[in-house]
């Protein structure tokens, strides 16, 4: 049996590195998307096949409002802080205040972010970026991605000094070749809580529960922190 998760970039840490295993003890093949949670949203309500989602809470909120994940299915992985990182062995910036992330941006050849109006973080650095008054300054050095972790591994894959990353912690983590070099400051910053839901039209809801069961477990608590989620 095939179990489809549509999920924000996010959480991918964790999904991937529970998969193996909940797949041989349930004898099952989890079948994950990962992209911007508007994007995934958007699949949802296109009607692409999926019996459970990993996105913001506010966005579970609305689609369980909405009618279209089970009530009382919903549960919290955790919380995300939104950060920024440069190219593996790059020397790090200074992002400890509004000045100082002003003039790392700036300062950068090319700043690579996830969709600016459909993912989480980058409708956040959208308003960063016009916050800092660096919105149209930087409009010809934006490197716009599906999500976060397509955004780092360009940004890996592109090297060279003065690259600056922008996005969720977790994707900045578990992507080879950029370094976090801290979160957004005060003032600038994004805490989103991620959390996992059944489909009210799942074809399989009882393994979709169980699965959010693994997702969100005591047992997946070092995977998860280790990936960047906190209380």
């Amino acid at each position: 049996m095939e179990l489809h998760l549509f999920s924000g970039g996010a959480a991918q840490a964790v999904v991937n590195g529970l998969r193996s295993d909940f797949e041989a003890t349930h004898t099952c093949t989890v079948v994950p998307t990962f992209g911007a949670v508007g994007t995934m949203r958007d699949k949802l309500l296109a009607g692409a096949p999926c019996d459970l989602l990993v996105l913001s809470q506010v966005l579970i909120d609305q689609l369980t409002q909405q009618g279209h994940l089970v009530p009382g299915s919903a549960q919290a992985l955790g919380r995300v802080e939104t950060g920024v990182a440069v190219c593996a062995g790059s020397p790090p910036v200074a992002v400890h205040d509004g000045d100082a992330l002003r003039a790392a941006f700036q300062a950068c050849t090319g700043l690579y972010v996830p969709h600016l109006t459909q993912s989480t973080a980058g409708i956040h650095i959208a308003g960063v970026l016009k916050k800092l008054g660096l919105d149209e300054i930087l409009a010809d050095r934006i490197h716009e991605f599906p999500n976060g972790n397509a955004a780092m591994t360009a940004m890996a894959k592109a090297g060279g000094p003065g690259l600056i990353g922008c996005t969720q912690v977790t994707e900045i983590r578990y992507t080879p070749g950029v370094t976090l070099v801290g979160d957004l400051p005060s003032g600038y910053g994004l805490s989103t809580v991620y959390t996992a839901a059944v489909c009210t039209r799942a074809a399989a809801p009882d393994l979709a529960a169980e699965f959010v069961r693994t997702l969100t477990a005591p047992a997946s608590a070092a995977l998860r922190a280790a990936s960047g989620f906190g209380v």
